[in-house]
């Protein structure tokens, strides 16, 4: 088995860079965003080792920092910089390699390639991240549709937010997926208490891997 995860999601701001950071630090992994749109205030990377308190060795430098909040594209446009779409593949990694996407599936990285282009190209597998709010569960047999029309290998699909089990349910026996753990909203959101919620609600080896102690 491939010893790269892709986290992806339904939309912007679901949760999925808090689910990276519990997944990457329960498996001891590297983590690596490929493109971060936004660099007001903490970046995604920041966010990943301030919570899963990875040596700084373990978080990847971006292979483009973009500075306006926006679709890759449209950012990359505005600041005269040219994507260059082989300098996104997937660097080579001993550990596990978390690579998380900006966005949800069909944001254009450029004007020629959509974001699940660039997954297809890899033939990694996919960890799909998907709300338990109103309105998830079109998004996510949206995105699972996507993903299966392109055969990218989905290992599942990660729940964020407050149970709902009837839609988690409801997504997962409709798009014929695993339901992978659902990650609660933490109030605060600490790295014990990530690393605890993590270790609670999914179990890394289902997905051929083994992990550090949880605290």
């Amino acid at each position: 088995m491939s010893n790269t995860i892709v986290i992806a999601g339904t939309d912007t701001d679901i949760g999925k860079t808090v689910f990276a950071t519990a997944l990457v630090g329960a498996l001891d992994g590297v983590y690596w965003k490929p493109i971060q749109a936004g660099l007001e205030g903490e970046t995604d990377s920041a966010v990943v080792q301030r919570l899963s308190r990875l040596p700084t060795a373990q978080i990847l430098p971006e292979a483009y920092r973009l500075k306006l909040p926006a679709s890759p594209h449209l950012a990359a446009e505005r600041e005269g910089v040219t994507i260059d779409i082989a300098k996104l593949r997937p660097p080579v990694s001993t550990r596990a390699l978390v690579v998380e996407l900006a966005g949800g599936l069909l944001v254009p990285i450029t004007r020629e390639h959509l974001q699940i282009d660039i997954v297809r190209l890899w033939s990694e597998p996919v960890i799909l991240c998907a709300s338990t709010r109103l309105g998830t569960i079109n998004h996510t047999l949206l995105s699972i549709e996507a993903l299966r029309s392109r055969a990218v290998t989905i290992l599942g699909i990660a729940f964020v937010g407050d149970e709902n089990a009837d839609t988690q349910h409801t997504i997962c026996s409709i798009g014929g997926v695993a339901q992978l753990g659902r990650l609660p909203r933490l109030d605060p959101l600490t790295p014990d208490a990530l690393a605890r919620a993590f270790s609670t609600n999914f179990d890394t080896t289902a997905l051929g891997f083994g992990g550090r102690a949880s605290p």
